[in-house]
Parts: structure tokens; C-alpha cells; sequence
């Protein structure tokens, strides 16, 4: 699944979300300053470089090298701190050692049950499986059904990455993280969340979409400017002042085995 973001890096760097300070402190406090943690599925680096410094070392792994690139890049002090690895979920056996591993918006992709199957098997006793996103019973952002049209009318849906899904995903199975969680030898699990109010413009709005799997740069090709223009120009239609809010809940699952 090397190409499902083919030239989002660096809006999926700049547009996405971080998640938040307090969710990344939480983590820090659960993982003890003294591990090293795996972030599997890493991106630009989004969990990776605010938790670096706050842990002994974190093992940022991507398939994609345009995200290791983009998080090596936004790194800059942080970098020691940091080693940027080409893998994925399938690779975990490779990887030097590890006292815990944090996904953000990457565990969906995987076969999750193999995954923590491997994870059983490498981590260490009191090793913690930590997952890092929005809340189970998320709302779609105020902006999305005014996007949804535009996203249809150039044939863009997830259903257009639905070939490149793992066995065991999200997307193959419907199964909530939680149920896939507590069915595992990490059934002990905790949960916090972390609400905050998010202002964006109509620039951060279509840099959003372009962050997305389903309408990643390399998906629209040289319908790109007609897709931006179009999403501008339905956005502004709809709210004149090219202004948006909505409230975000991160959740912070901790895994842990009994």
C-alpha cells in the first residue's frame, strides 16, 4: 500500500490535524520517558516528532517514502530523537527493538489482528499498544456534505481504495479498533479523550482534501486544479466567509496485556 497517498505529503504535513498537546502528553506519561516507542504507520511524523524528547527514542515507520521525506524534513531539532524507517505492518520483525508502538491514522489500513499477533510476540511485558484518532462515534466535520457532492462529481470516494485494503482492515471488515482490541492479547484497555474547538479557512479546506487517500494529487492527476477549484468554489458558495469550525475529540486507547 506504498502509493495510497501519492503526492499528499506535504498537505497531509500542513492540513491534517495534530492531536493536540494534551493527548500527546498523556501518551508520554503512559509510555515513561525512559522507551523506546514504535510509531507504526507514521506519516509526516504527526505523533512522531511531538512525542520525540519526551521518550528515549521513537522508531518513525512509513512505507512512504514521500512521508518519511516530509517528516524528516518538519523534524529539524527533533531529528535525534527520531529514526526514520521504510516498513509497515508486515516488516515489524525487522525493526530493532521496541518497548511500545503508537499508531495514529494508520491502523485502520492494516490486518489489525495479525498485527498485534506480531506485536504479542516482540513487545516486552509491560509493552503498551496505544492508538491515537478520532473518537468512535465521530460526526462528519460541518464542511463535509458541502465536499461530498464535488468529491462524487469527479468519481473520488473510498470505495476507490477499497483494492488496496488489508485482510482483517477497517475497510474489509467494519469492526471497531475497540472490538479488535479487547479480542486480542492486549485486551486491557483504557481510553481518555481530548477535546479542542478548530477554526479553518477555505485554503486549509482544500489542502485537506488533497491530504486524503481517495483524493490524494496522484488520484486526480490532471483533474487537479478542476477538483481544487470546484471544492473552493462549493465551499464559498455555501459560507461566504470562508470560515469553519468544528469541534475535534481525540481518543488515546492504551492497550495493555491483563
Amino acid at each position: 500500500m506504498t502509493d495510497l497517498f501519492g503526492g499528499a505529503a506535504t498537505y497531509y504535513a500542513r492540513y491534517r490535524s495534530d492531536h493536540g498537546d494534551e493527548a500527546i502528553g498523556h501518551l508520554a506519561r503512559a509510555f515513561g520517558p525512559d522507551r523506546v516507542v514504535l510509531d507504526l504507520g507514521c506519516g509526516p511524523g504527526t505523533v512522531a516528532i511531538p512525542l520525540a524528547g519526551r521518550v528515549r527514542a521513537v522508531l518513525a515507520v512509513d512505507p512512504d517514502e514521500e512521508m518519511l521525506a516530509e517528516g524528516r524534513r518538519l523534524a529539524g531539532g527533533a531529528a535525534g530523537g527520531i529514526r526514520w524507517i521504510r516498513g509497515d505492518s508486515t516488516t515489524l520483525r525487522a525493526l530493532p527493538p521496541f518497548d511500545h508502538v503508537v499508531m495514529g491514522r494508520s491502523f485502520h489500513w492494516m490486518d489489525r489482528r495479525a498485527v498485534l499477533a506480531d506485536l504479542d510476540a516482540l513487545l516486552p511485558p509491560h509493552g503498551a499498544v496505544a492508538l491515537v484518532g478520532p473518537v468512535r462515534e465521530e460526526r462528519d466535520p460541518p464542511w463535509e456534505a458541502v465536499v461530498r457532492p464535488v468529491r462524487a462529481a469527479f468519481g473520488l470516494n473510498e470505495s476507490g481504495v477499497d483494492r488496496q485494503r488489508a485482510l482483517g482492515s477497517f475497510q474489509a471488515t467494519g469492526e471497531h479498533h475497540d472490538e479488535v482490541l479487547a479480542g486480542s492479547p492486549f485486551g486491557r484497555v483504557e481510553s481518555a479523550r481530548f477535546e479542542r474547538l478548530v477554526s479553518m479557512d477555505v485554503d486549509a479546506l482544500v489542502g485537506l482534501q488533497l491530504s486524503f487517500s481517495y483524493s490524494a494529487p496522484a488520484r486526480l492527476g490532471d483533474r487537479l486544479d478542476a477538483f481544487t477549484e470546484a471544492v473552493r468554489r462549493a465551499l464559498l458558495a455555501d459560507r461566504p466567509s470562508g470560515v469553519w469550525e468544528e469541534r475535534r475529540i481525540t481518543e488515546v486507547l492504551l492497550a495493555r496485556r491483563p
